[in-house]
């Protein structure tokens, strides 16, 4: 099934082709265009969308900080950073907060916008595209690869795949490795499928029901995004314990 365009992605891709031309076949095939010259799939245009959304909003409120009388969306940006806060140093570890704060804020604004443009019927969520899950997966996982690196040397923390006994190293390094794979696929699929499956079948019953459901279904798929976001950055969060936590294995 064939999900809608957004109503930006003929005029970026228009726009594009005025300015650099018509894109290769070889570049459409990498990017699975379908569309002769073009040059960015749907996804793209909406991962950089969410982008420039938050850009538009969290700029303008840095400019604006007061520590005496801080605004309605100031005060809602520090309780989310507070509650992250807390999330991290409970379960990553004691003292870990100001580390990895960029990074797990990061990944769950971007992925609860994203999740959120899938209850407007102009913009495409950019979350039910494998490309986009699979690129926040593989960033998840160089990350708390490099922290376990950085945090243990590299062969105190690729011993930590041996297992505790130098006799099972044969079965336990492929299983490890294995399975630090399927975290990578896990947290594409797990994103994918689920705000795929929400966004097709919302359009659905919309179809069905224009009148009756909408309303119902916004707050649905409201909670739904949060949900997502909150799963992805909380497994996530278990994989940096585990890294920085390996020497102790």
């Amino acid at each position: 099934m064939e999900h809608p365009l957004s109503i930006l992605f003929h005029p970026i891709n228009k726009l594009l082709i005025a300015l650099l031309g018509e894109s290769s076949d070889r570049w459409q095939g990498m990017m699975g265009l379908h569309h002769h010259g073009y040059w960015l799939p749907d996804n793209a245009i909406m991962a950089m969308l969410v982008v420039v959304l938050v850009a538009a909003v969290l700029i303008p409120v840095r400019r604006s900080l007061s520590v005496e009388a801080p605004g309605k969306l100031q005060s809602a940006l520090e309780t989310l950073l507070t509650g992250l806060e807390g999330l991290i140093e409970d379960v990553v570890g004691h003292g870990t907060s100001k580390r990895f704060l960029p990074i797990i804020c990061g990944l769950a604004i971007f992925i609860f916008v994203g999740n959120i443009f899938g209850i407007f019927y102009f913009v495409q969520p950019p979350t039910a595209d494998p490309s986009t899950t699979f690129a926040l997966s593989i960033t998840a996982f160089l990350v708390y690869n490099v922290v376990g690196i950085r945090q243990n040397g590299l062969w105190k923390y690729l011993k930590h795949f041996a297992g505790p006994l130098p006799l099972l190293a044969p079965l336990m390094v492929p299983i490890e490795v294995i399975s630090h794979l399927a975290r990578m696929l896990s947290l594409a699929l797990r994103l994918f499928g689920n705000i795929f499956g929400e966004h097709t079948a919302t359009g659905i019953f919309f179809g069905m029901f224009p009148f009756i459901l909408p309303w119902p279904m916004m707050c649905l798929g409201i909670f739904g995004a949060l949900l997502q976001a909150f799963i992805f950055i909380m497994l996530t969060m278990a994989y940096l314990n585990g890294a920085v936590g390996a020497e102790e294995h």
